[in-house]
Formats: structure tokens, sequence, C-alpha cells
């Protein structure tokens, strides 16, 4: 408490409790507050005036929605040729032709039994140059002779190991070292 200003015992004045003038003016303050509000409040109806006029726009220019669009009968089948798979087509006169295999699954079959019979069974590979394919098991036992007479030994057949093992490399039995 200052030393200089005489206060009676009666008074309950606090000098520490008063607003000072050299704090922030209140008023300008509130009239700042007052007017941000109001500019809000018209920015809001300007975008919402934009907005409205924008979408009658829009809808003025759009074209007819897609479904009310009749399709043709053949949206479905693609026109270039070849195709992947099979679909009934009409010929010249207008009849349709039926195609012989009519889904990926008889598709999946056929071309497993090809796989099946190249793989069980001899055959040429290129008949002019006399190249051929034997099947994969008589492979596997000319592949195996041939190891051993070169000294090299074969690991017998493992189960498959956990997924990201690295398959061991075979050992070699003779004189030279494998590096």
């Amino acid at each position: 408490m200052p030393e200089h200003v005489q206060y009676e015992d009666d008074d309950l004045f606090n000098p520490d409790t008063h607003h000072e003038s050299s704090d922030v003016p209140i008023k300008p303050l509130f009239v700042f507050i007052g007017i941000f509000i109001v500019f809000s409040i018209v920015t809001h109806f300007i975008v919402l005036f934009f907005y409205k006029g924008m979408v009658k726009m829009e809808r003025n220019r759009m074209e007819a929605p897609a479904s009310a669009v009749a399709r043709p009968a053949d949206a479905d089948v693609p026109q270039n040729q070849p195709l992947l798979q099979p679909f009934p087509r009409k010929d010249a006169q207008g009849s349709v032709i039926l195609p012989q295999s009519s889904t990926p699954v008889t598709d999946l079959v056929e071309m497993r039994a090809t796989e099946d019979r190249v793989l069980h069974n001899y055959g040429w590979v290129d008949r002019q140059h006399g190249v051929v394919h034997i099947p994969i098991e008589e492979a596997k036992k000319q592949l195996a002779a041939k190891m051993a007479a070169e000294g090299v030994s074969i690991p017998p057949p493992t189960a498959p190991g956990p997924e990201g093992a690295q398959p061991q490399a075979p050992a070699t039995t003779g004189g030279g070292a494998q590096q």
C-alpha cells in the first residue's frame, strides 16, 4: 500500500482490485466482437446464396441420369476380338451362336488337363529341330542318375518348411569345394 495515501479504518478499499485505465479498453473490444458477429452472419448468407445458385446452374445443365437411358442389348458383350471368355453371339442371319466352353471354371479344368498331359507324356516341342519333352518323373530319374554319376549327393525330399524358410543347398562330395 502506498505510504502517501491515507485511508480510514472504515474503508474497505483495495487498490489492487479495481479497473485500471491502462488495461485493454473494453468498449472497442465489444464493438469489434459485434462487428465480427455481424460480418460472420452476412458471410454465411452470401455463401448460401452462391451455393444455391451453383446447384440451380448444375441442375439446369445436367443430362438425364444414366438409369433413364436404355441399354443396348449387346452392352455386356465386348465388341473387340479376340475375347478372353466366350460369349453367345449372333451371326449375320441373327441366329444365336453358343460357345463350346461357357465358364472360366471349365476353361481352368481344360487348361490343367492339357498341362497334365504335357507333364506325364512324351511329345514334340519342336519337330523341325528334333526337340522333345519327356514325362516329369522320367526327367527326375535321369537328373538324379546324372548327379550321382558326377558325385553330387541329392538330399532326400523333405516336407515344406515354414513360410520364408530358405532352402538348403545340396551337399557335395568329392574333391571340389563349392563356393
